[in-house]
């Protein structure tokens, strides 16, 4: 090994040493007050929320929506609300009247292209709309983070900055 190649790994280790130090004694003083925690919550039991995960990606919402700040497809980028938290927007009966609409747009007037707007899911079977409904009324968020929510909300679906 020549000496300009070991400088360069001593370089780098202590680089990442120095890295992981600061990790683990940043840990140690971090404001517990200012860490509130994850503001994301549902209020479904974990079996059913599955069954509705399993039924979101079966019907490809993750294609335009984001849930517990992922989003399954990366390579999409629809302007559609994030679905953390809309549950403390909206409740059930609201959700299953839209996805049981013909035109959800006659709802909730969309300002995306056609090809992006939300399609109607009034061809599921009752209980699956009544599932999905059920599943996003449960989707709540944390008081402290609500204005947060609704602001998302606003901004994605008329283009305008949120005004409370």
């Amino acid at each position: 090994m020549r000496r300009g190649e070991k400088g360069i790994l001593i370089v780098m280790a202590v680089v990442v040493g120095g890295a992981m130090i600061k990790n683990v004694i940043g840990d140690f003083s971090v404001n517990k007050e200012r860490d509130r925690e994850i503001p994301f919550y549902s209020t479904m039991s974990q079996d059913e929320g599955q069954k509705a995960l399993r039924m979101m990606d079966e019907n490809h919402c993750k294609d335009c929506h984001y849930l517990w700040g992922t989003n399954a497809s990366i390579m999409q980028n629809v302007p559609a609300p994030r679905l953390d938290g809309i549950g403390s927007i909206r409740d059930g009966k609201w959700f299953y009247d839209y996805l049981s609409a013909k035109n959800p747009q006659s709802i909730l007037p969309s300002r995306l292209k056609k090809e992006f707007q939300m399609p109607s899911y009034a061809n599921l079977p009752e209980a699956d709309r009544r599932e999905m409904a059920n599943y996003l009324a449960s989707l709540k968020v944390k008081n402290w983070y609500l204005t947060e929510t609704r602001k998302d909300e606003f901004e994605k679906l008329t283009g305008k900055t949120y005004q409370p």
